[in-house]
């Protein structure tokens, strides 16, 4: 009974791994023209890191991390006064000059690690590995390991909790070095500072203040905390906190986060429903994908009452698909920007083999040139996350 069993079993984990390795194809046949077109331009890009703009109002040095809330803006009834809040209504005028350069910093290391995985060539690793220097070695250019200056409001904080969510942006960064550290042209002693840098961002957010209100947040942000942590876990092989982020995930996301339908009322609640919506799926997603393992599948985890990640695809599926159905208010700002190719429907359509998620991602926007839409989708490159 056993051997027609086995005979049975391996057929059945062949045709997956068919069906995933054509997916897997696909993918490189949708995505490699652009990326290659990118990559070969970013062969001539220095390093810019965040010593290059010293914010006025930052109480941090050269090489602190700093932001401002996004919406938040001058009284009109005392300019002098502190900022007073609007809601999803973003202030073009604060400082994000070290935000955009962590971004330009993931798509580029990102893109190059992309490239590479599809043709092999080292000089895409070497060109990613100045920046990676620039950023992580370079005592004269490199930022310190932790975001005590991140979303400051004039007048209100020098630094907020809910700044750790603009970590989110060094995600590829760190997967782009998994990806690329075993090259020939690679120093292990640049990976191993790098790797230390990591985790003394780990440490910090773990026991600063900041990072463990921002840990607790019932929102897109708890959920943030948790796919950066395992994100940079991963990288560092650190064991325990992947195991807490995927318990995290299990006890806390999952049961306070979504409702039986698959939905996120919290997101909901918003001015930006839609989008707020799209992103903590997709965070929710990106942490399936890090952390599930054969023994440990956080894509088919369900709770007590039946509630699973799948749910949630479903949910916001069906709006993707078919956004004039959306039954809700729309975004107060960039509603026609949304959706774009969406993590969470490839990362999705690889792990239960949905081609019809798979299809609709295809055909979806992979390039946004949106500043707002590609703060808000720091998974750019699905390729260093499928292998």
């Amino acid at each position: 009974m056993l051997k027609p069993f086995l005979t049975a079993l391996f057929l059945f984990a062949s045709f997956i791994a068919k069906c995933t390795n054509g997916k897997y194809d696909s993918l490189k046949i949708v995505l490699a023209k652009t990326i290659l077109t990118k990559a070969n331009a970013y062969l001539k890009e220095k390093p810019i890191t965040i010593t290059a703009d010293h914010a006025t109002r930052s109480e941090g040095n050269v090489h602190d991390f700093y932001s401002e809330g996004d919406y938040w803006w001058p009284n009109p009834n005392d300019l002098n006064s502190a900022y007073i809040q609007k809601d999803g209504l973003t202030n073009p005028n604060n400082f994000i000059a070290h935000r955009k350069a962590m971004i330009r910093f993931s798509d580029i290391v990102g893109t190059l690690a992309s490239a590479y995985i599809i043709t092999k060539n080292e000089r895409y690793v070497t060109q990613a590995f100045k920046h990676l220097n620039a950023w992580f070695v370079d005592t004269t250019t490199l930022m310190n390991p932790s975001l005590l200056y991140a979303q400051a409001i004039k007048g209100k904080a020098t630094g907020r909790s809910i700044g750790v969510i603009d970590m989110i942006q060094m995600m590829e960064v760190a997967q782009g070095v998994r990806v690329m550290e075993r090259a020939k042209s690679v120093h292990k002693k640049d990976v191993q500072i790098i790797k230390n840098w990591f985790s003394q961002y780990l440490k910090w957010v773990t026991t600063h203040a900041y990072g463990v209100e921002e840990r607790a947040a019932k929102n897109n942000h708890g959920t943030c905390w948790v796919m950066q942590v395992a994100v940079f876990a991963k990288l560092v092989g650190n064991d325990s906190l992947l195991n807490d982020c995927s318990n995290r995930f299990k006890d806390e996301l999952l049961p306070n986060q979504m409702a039986v339908d698959g939905s996120f009322p919290l997101e909901l609640k918003r001015t930006k429903p839609y989008g707020y919506s799209l992103f903590n799926v997709d965070a929710m997603a990106t942490i399936c994908q890090v952390l599930s393992t054969p023994q440990n599948d956080l894509w088919c985890y369900k709770l007590s009452n039946g509630k699973c990640m799948q749910d949630a695809i479903n949910f916001m599926y069906q709006y993707v698909a078919n956004k004039e159905a959306w039954p809700y208010p729309k975004d107060v700002m960039y509603w026609g920007e949304w959706p774009i190719a969406q993590p969470f429907l490839v990362f999705g359509a690889y792990h239960f083999n949905n081609n019809q998620w798979f299809k609709v991602w295809q055909g979806l926007n992979h390039f946004p040139d949106n500043e707002e839409v590609i703060r808000n989708v720091p998974i750019r490159n699905p390729l260093l996350w499928v292998q």
